[in-house]
């Protein structure tokens, strides 16, 4: 009956720790070197995976408000982007352009598609195909931060590019 208390706490730590680990973390992969004793690295995403693109290129760009024109810092990661999509040119990508909540329906549908055509001139002036690119505007349907306050709208007004086809599985 004394151990009751600490067989609980035990078995709380351990459905914890299970429910702690996230499939989609980095794989873990044990080497063997010369010597006979395994090595443990991780491996990273896969080149030319979805997530080798979000990792290495970077998938969303943030503007500010009532703005489609990129900044210095958002210029950058689509330099990464276009880097990454001449490496694997087979592959094709949907940008699309969000908004923060506040606004009307059709004024932010607007800016979306205005956000989203600003990266796809970008990717297109740095030397992506313009075939491998589509764009669509969700305006502030589909917010990726809930709470009305300036840091989740800040979050909620970007392009966000996702590979469609091409990678690697």
């Amino acid at each position: 009956m004394k151990l009751a208390p600490f067989a609980a706490l035990a078995a709380c730590s351990l459905l914890v720790t299970a429910c702690a680990s996230r499939p989609d973390e980095t794989p873990v992969v044990p080497e063997t070197n010369t010597g006979g004793a395994t090595d443990t690295r991780t491996t990273g995403p896969v080149p030319g995976s979805i997530a080798d693109f979000e990792q290495n290129a970077g998938d969303r760009v943030f503007f500010g408000l009532d703005r489609f024109d990129l900044d210095n810092a958002s210029r950058e990661t689509l330099r990464r982007q276009a880097a990454w999509l001449a490496q694997y040119p087979g592959t094709r990508i949907l940008v699309a352009g969000n908004c923060d909540e506040r606004g009307t329906r059709e004024y932010n549908l607007a800016l979306g598609a205005r956000r989203a055509n600003s990266v796809r001139d970008f990717l297109v002036s740095q030397g992506v195909d313009a075939s491998r690119i589509s764009t669509v505007s969700y305006g502030k349907e589909r917010p990726s931060c809930t709470q009305s306050t300036e840091s989740c709208w800040a979050q909620n007004r970007n392009s966000i590019t996702v590979v469609t086809s091409g990678a690697v599985s």
